[in-house]
């Protein structure tokens, strides 16, 4: 197997472990009585977790190697899985998705740059989507795992964990077998993650930023979310089926991010945001209606929008930045990203239990396509400034 897929693959298991407990939610709810307020407090501990380690570790592989980087989050989200082992209630709860977010901070930067890096020269656009659809795909498998075991198995909130720990120890022998990419600083300064960019990427980051924001508000509703949506409005029960249209969110996210380089360079945020507009439009559609149809094409367009705009982003900006600020680049750019996943996601968890699943989720369709359209005209202004 060629390095940057081994890298790809110990990636998606990593982030897998991330998204376990979308399927489990409902039990933890069921089992220590959970407001759907307290249940996305939950989901963003992890976010807060991402981005203390983006913060204080975004840049180290660059001082430290990708490898021992890589090692170190491995071992973060075995923690975090014992934590969900043993947890008996809250406290133990958000410790394991605090934990688990420091894994995903140190792996979102480092492994998507080991990727990139440990591919040919022939390869990086191939590396390229290794590096961002194993990350999707493997916050996609997540629910799924968990769905079927939940559904078909015993120990409904441990035995994910457990399976995630077997997991765990296949993605560190494949990083043990992979080859270092960056020589390590014999004398490493480490630093905190400094929020500047070169000046040759600050004109492409703010409307890159915008679009990666919504994008990614879009993938912390259907994770910490669409789970009641799908519950109490559409009436869905099975922890499987739930899993499962979790994970066709990143699966067309993938499918998105794999058809970008065929669109035109110029209209691929265009045609990522138009897409993210009409899933969202219809996902509106289908909290008011309580339609399935809408609920099932407006994921789907959702995905692949927030697909084709996520790989542009990442790829324009790494294309601009200097090789020896590209973890730093990437770095700032998933700051930006989690805290989409963070702020507008416990926001939406106080307003559902506020004013309803079907109302939150109308408005907050309705505030992500503001969002999607001044990334548009902030994009336009941007290009027409420099032709």
């Amino acid at each position: 197997m060629p390095a940057y897929l081994a890298l790809a693959l110990v990636f998606m298991i990593n982030m897998a472990g991330t998204t376990l407990p979308t399927a489990i939610y409902h039990d933890y709810q069921r089992t220590y009585g959970f407001s759907p307020a307290t249940i996305t407090v939950i989901f963003a501990a992890y976010a807060i977790g991402v981005l203390g380690a983006l913060l204080a570790m975004g840049s180290w592989s660059d001082q430290l190697g990708r490898k021992r980087m890589l090692m170190a989050g491995l071992a973060a989200s075995a923690v975090s899985a014992l934590f969900f082992v043993f947890a008996d209630g809250l406290v133990m709860l958000l410790l394991g998705r605090l934990v688990s977010g420091i894994s995903a901070g140190i792996f979102t930067s480092t492994a998507t740059v080991a990727v990139i890096e440990s591919s040919p020269t022939g390869s990086r656009s191939k590396a390229m989507l290794a590096a961002t659809s194993s990350n999707m795909l493997g916050l996609g498998l997540g629910p799924v795992l968990s769905g079927v075991l939940v559904e078909f198995a015993s120990w409904p909130m441990r035995l994910s964990y457990l399976v995630h720990i077997a997991l765990l120890v296949l993605g560190f022998l494949l990083l043990r077998a992979a080859p270092e990419t960056v020589r390590a600083a014999d004398h490493p300064k480490l630093r905190m993650q400094r929020i500047a960019l070169p000046r040759e990427v600050r004109a492409a980051f703010v409307p890159a930023a915008l679009s990666g924001f919504a994008g990614f508000v879009v993938v912390g509703f259907f994770t910490a979310v669409s789970p009641q949506l799908m519950r109490n409005v559409l009436g869905y029960h099975s922890g499987l089926l739930i899993g499962l249209a979790v994970f066709f969110i990143f699966f067309c996210s993938a499918i998105g991010q794999a058809v970008e380089k065929r669109i035109p360079q110029r209209w691929r945020q265009p045609t990522g945001s138009v897409a993210l507009v009409v899933g969202l439009a219809l996902l509106a559609l289908c909290a008011w209606q309580r339609w399935s149809t809408a609920f099932v094409v407006g994921t789907m367009l959702c995905g692949v929008g927030q697909g084709i705009s996520f790989r542009a982003s990442l790829g324009e900006l790494s294309n601009r930045s200097p090789a020896e600020r590209k973890a730093e680049v990437t770095a700032a750019f998933f700051v930006v990203l989690y805290v989409a996943i963070s702020l507008p996601v416990i926001a939406i968890g106080v307003a559902v239990q506020r004013i309803g699943i079907a109302p939150a989720t109308i408005t907050f369709a309705a505030i992500t396509v503001v969002i999607v359209l001044v990334s548009l005209v902030w994009l336009h202004r941007v290009e027409k400034a420099q032709s």
